[in-house]
């Protein structure tokens, strides 16, 4: 494997997204929701305003769990269906390059875009809440930012597997939708009514462990569970044993969300 072609193909998909402005649009999206939320989340309990870095990583959560997962599966679901319909997949396959070395570097490529924008983002919120943050605020926001990168890289492993997959956009489309609908939105029902069916039978550390099949699950924890104040406002005390809540545990199963579906786009790839 070279590293040159991978860095070529990287910077093409880079530069793609910086010259339509996507960076841009997407950090904007970051900045605005994300101060709105810090001011206003409280709304609802009858107060305005920033109130403290637990509460505005709790609020904020929410909001990457939802948005971060779509961006993400809508940037890279035409990773390489879109080469294929476009006729332009054998032409870059013809030039001294594999399979492996393309996927990675349109991986890469649209990982730099992807983790440009979400730090741009979510660093102005941090600039301008600097004022209210203490250093141990600052550390936790650092370590959610680091996480939420993660889990938008997680979703883009993805996406690039449902391009692999796919035989058409169209059908990449609807394989994206339909994933982000399962892990947003499917998957902690069918937990929970799995849980409720079974009479409680999978509490405890099984209930913990299905929640790692879930890269938003994973980054829930990974971010409420270094804070006592949010890790029981979010119940996960009962619920998460502390050693599987552990940063490094869950930053490893993060990893291994990137990794695996690279290695499964790979193998599945075909011209």
């Amino acid at each position: 494997m070279e590293f040159a072609p991978i860095f070529t193909i990287a910077t093409k998909e880079f530069h793609d997204r910086m010259r339509n402005r996507w960076v841009l649009a997407v950090a904007l999206v970051f900045t605005v929701f994300s101060l709105v939320i810090a001011y206003f989340g409280g709304a609802q309990q009858g107060t305005v305003g920033f109130r403290s870095i637990e509460f505005t990583i709790a609020s904020l959560v929410s909001l990457v769990i939802y948005l971060i997962p779509l961006i993400a599966l809508l940037l890279g679901f035409d990773a390489i269906v879109g080469e294929r319909e476009r006729g332009s997949l054998d032409l870059l396959l013809a030039l001294p390059i594999t399979r492996l070395e393309l996927l990675l570097g349109k991986y890469l490529g649209l990982a730099v875009a992807l983790t440009v924008s979400t730090v741009v983002g979510f660093g102005l919120v941090a600039v301008l809440l600097f004022k209210h943050m203490s250093g141990a605020g600052l550390y936790h926001y650092a370590g959610f930012m680091l996480s939420s990168v993660l889990l938008g890289l997680a979703f883009l492993s993805l996406a690039v597997l449902l391009s692999v997959l796919a035989r058409d956009r169209t059908r990449a489309t609807g394989l994206a939708i339909a994933t982000w609908f399962f892990f947003v939105l499917v998957f902690d029902l069918l937990v929970l009514g799995l849980l409720v069916a079974t009479g409680g039978q999978f509490a405890g550390d099984a209930f913990a462990w299905l929640l790692l099949l879930n890269p938003a699950d994973v980054f829930r924890i990974l971010n409420v569970f270094s804070l006592e104040d949010v890790r029981t406002l979010y119940g996960l005390a009962s619920v998460v044993p502390t050693s599987l809540g552990s940063p490094a545990i869950m930053g490893g199963v993060m990893l291994l969300w990137i990794a695996v579906p690279l290695i499964l786009a790979n193998w599945r790839f075909k011209p």
